[in-house]
């Protein structure tokens, strides 16, 4: 499980030496390992699956305990990302910041903050709640550090639609917090998030394509160029908003949902194949408007996860 080593400048670039550090500042380092912006998202994935599965308000005890226990996991796979990637981060324009390349936490702390906060959160999911999400919370944290951190991300480009099965977990975890199983409904939203995620994150790429490009990451807009990787969204994307109009003909959910996945999927869709045809007629740099899509695919997944949560409550 090794990785693509790159020439790097060390911890503390930017000037933070161990006698500069204040405490609120140490407080805040630590809590910008966790990407809270990031696990942000996977709560809009989990709740609203928690009341799809209760068909109705599950126990709120439940809903915050399963909202702590995956902010614990998922800032654990994040801080361990972070100490993976230190070498890049510290190449990489929007990456120069965190905690680990400017000094604020040595690597050492962060290995330790991150491995116990995965220790942490799984004993808090199985003693908790259950071992079923227990188990699914630390899957995910492996598989989004060792699968996508260790052994994809600077190998291929297909890094992001592997790599990315991870964020779709929240989705089993939240269900299975309420069932302690898996059944349909979960699968199919595990499946949205899955073809989700590429569509999501290319776009940005796309955006970033050079910092990638600098320090070896083989994003796909980095290998492949603007026109494959808008022709590949439009694909992704049809076979997303179908997957996600899979809930009502098999019964989990009704109109509602059924009329915003309809509404934000087309609407989608258009964004989709609008900047396809940028792409295609060579449009570069800030008329591409690659981050429009960027922005809207998390609108579009909050909205439809927000209709999975009130729809139960409109059948």
């Amino acid at each position: 499980m090794c990785v693509t080593a790159v020439e790097s400048r060390p911890a503390g670039v930017l000037g933070t030496s161990p006698g500069h550090r204040p405490f609120g500042a140490r407080v805040m380092a630590f809590v910008a390992l966790t990407k809270p912006r990031i696990i942000e998202l996977l709560l809009i994935t989990t709740v609203p699956v928690m009341f799809l599965a209760q068909q109705g308000v599950p126990p709120m005890w439940l809903v915050l305990a399963t909202c702590f226990g995956g902010y614990l996991s998922a800032g654990g796979a994040n801080a361990l990302n972070m100490y993976i990637d230190r070498d890049i981060d510290a190449l990489m324009d929007r990456t120069a910041q965190r905690p680990l390349v400017t000094g604020m936490v040595s690597p050492r702390e962060c290995l330790v903050f991150g491995i116990s906060l995965g220790v942490i959160s799984t004993l808090f999911f199985g003693l908790l709640i259950n071992w079923l999400s227990a188990a699914l919370s630390l899957g995910a944290l492996l598989f989004y550090v060792v699968v996508y951190t260790m052994l994809l991300k600077r190998r291929t480009a297909q890094n992001i639609v592997w790599g990315g099965i991870a964020g779709c977990l929240p989705v089993l975890i939240g269900w299975s917090a309420v069932k302690n199983e898996v059944s349909g409904a979960a699968v199919i939203l595990f499946l949205v998030i899955f073809f989700w995620t590429p569509p999501h994150y290319w776009p940005l790429s796309m955006k970033v394509k050079d910092d990638y490009a600098r320090v070896g990451v083989p994003m796909l807009p980095v290998v492949a160029g603007n026109k494959a990787v808008a022709k590949q969204i439009v694909l992704y994307s049809w076979v997303m908003v179908a997957v996600s109009l899979l809930l009502t003909p098999l019964g989990y959910t009704g109109w509602f949902y059924t009329s915003v996945a309809l509404v934000a999927g087309g609407w989608w869709l258009w964004e989709a194949h609008a900047l396809n045809a940028r792409a295609k007629a060579g449009v570069t740099g800030a008329k591409l408007k690659e981050m429009r899509l960027f922005h809207w695919s998390i609108t579009y997944v909050s909205l439809l996860f927000v209709a999975v949560a009130v729809d139960p409550f409109l059948r």
